[in-house]
C-alpha cells in the first residue's frame, strides 16, 4: 500500500461524506485536514500500509498532537475523523482489521459558551449608523443574526428565495444539507426590508451576488472573516470587553430563550441541533438567579423569624 493509495483512499472517503452522508463542504474540510495530518505522521514513521496502524502507533499519534499544543476539543475532533476513516475502510475491506474499533479518544470536559447579556447585545445592535448604506446592511445583518440564532454559514449563505417576512419566517440550509424554517420577529423584518429596499439594489453586481441577501461594498457574498471583522468592530465600538465571535450571538439567542422559559426542544428545533444533548449546554443559569428564584418562588424559600418578648 502506497503513499499514493493512502491519497485516494482519502479521497473516496471525502466524496463518500458529501455524497451518502450530506455533509457540509465546512466539515469535510475539517475531516480532510484531521486526516491528512495522520498519514503525513504515518510517512513520517516509513509507515505504508494502512494494516500496520495498531493501537500504539495511535496512541503516539494523539501524544503528538498534544505535543503540539493542540487543544483538547481540537485532538478530540481528530480522534473522531480517524475513527471514522477506519470504520469506512473496513467496512469496504481495504484494511482487515479496523484498529481504532477498541481505542478510546481523548476525553474532553464541556464548558458552557461566553454569552452576551441582553444589555450587551443592545449595545452591539444600537452602533451602527443606518444613515449610512453599509451601516444599514450591519444593522439589518445583526438583528437577523440574534432574532434567527443561524450559525455563521447559514447567515452568509441565506439567499432572497428564502425570505419569506409576510409570513414571518425564513428557510435556513443547515448542517447534513437540512433545511428547516425559523420564525423571525418584527425588529428584524423592519431592518431587513429597509435594506433589501434602500441598500441591496446598490450593491448588487451582475454574475456576482447571485442571490445573495448579505453583501459586501464589491457586491460580492460576504465572507466569515467579514463579518468577524464587523461584528469584532461593534462589539470595541460599545465597549464590551469580552471574546465575541459570531457564534457568541447564536449562544446569546439560545440562552436568553431558556432563561425567560422557552422549552429546550422547541429551541433545539430553531438552532438545528440533531441531537438534544447539544443544546443542553445552553441550560447554565447564573448560580444568583437559581439562588433568587429558590427564595421567591419556594414556599419555604425565607422566613422571618418572630422574636417573643
Amino acid at each position: 500500500m502506497s503513499i499514493e493509495l493512502f491519497e485516494n483512499l482519502l479521497k473516496e472517503f471525502l466524496t463518500y461524506l458529501k455524497l451518502i452522508r450530506g455533509y457540509s463542504q465546512n466539515t469535510i474540510d475539517s475531516y480532510n485536514r484531521d486526516i491528512q495530518r495522520f498519514l503525513d505522521f504515518l510517512e513520517s514513521k516509513g509507515i505504508d500500509d494502512l494494516n500496520d496502524v495498531n493501537k500504539t502507533i495511535l496512541s503516539s499519534f494523539f501524544s503528538t498532537l498534544n505535543t503540539i499544543g493542540l487543544s483538547t476539543k481540537s485532538i478530540a475532533r481528530n480522534y473522531s475523523s480517524i475513527k471514522s476513516f477506519f470504520r469506512y475502510l473496513s467496512t469496504n475491506d481495504f484494511i482487515q482489521i479496523n484498529p481504532a474499533i477498541k481505542f478510546k479518544g481523548p476525553k474532553i470536559s464541556v464548558h458552557p459558551p461566553e454569552v452576551l447579556s441582553l444589555s450587551e447585545i443592545n449595545k452591539i445592535l444600537d452602533q451602527p449608523n443606518t444613515k449610512t448604506p453599509l451601516g444599514l446592511r450591519d444593522k439589518a445583518m445583526l438583528e437577523f443574526a440574534y432574532a434567527t440564532g443561524v450559525r455563521v454559514s447559514e447567515l452568509l449563505n441565506l439567499k432572497k428565495s428564502d425570505l419569506f417576512l409576510k409570513d414571518e419566517v425564513v428557510r435556513v440550509f443547515g448542517k447534513g444539507s437540512k433545511w428547516r424554517l425559523v420564525p423571525i420577529g418584527s425588529y428584524a423584518i423592519y431592518w431587513l426590508e429597509q435594506y433589501l429596499t434602500k441598500v441591496r439594489p446598490a450593491l448588487v453586481k451582475k454574475l456576482i451576488s447571485e442571490d445573495y441577501v448579505f453583501l459586501n461594498n464589491r457586491g460580492r457574498k460576504l465572507s466569515r472573516m467579514g463579518f468577524f471583522k464587523i461584528l469584532r468592530g461593534y462589539v470595541l465600538q460599545a465597549g464590551i470587553d469580552k471574546n465575541v465571535h459570531p457564534h457568541t450571538i447564536r449562544h446569546s439567542f439560545a440562552t436568553h430563550l431558556l432563561e425567560r422559559g422557552a422549552d429546550i426542544r422547541v429551541v433545539q428545533e430553531l438552532l438545528g441541533h440533531s441531537k438534544i444533548s447539544t443544546t443542553q449546554i445552553y441550560t447554565h443559569v447564573d448560580r444568583t438567579m437559581l439562588k433568587d428564584t429558590l427564595i421567591k418562588y419556594h414556599p419555604r424559600g425565607k422566613f422571618k423569624l418572630k422574636l417573643k418578648g
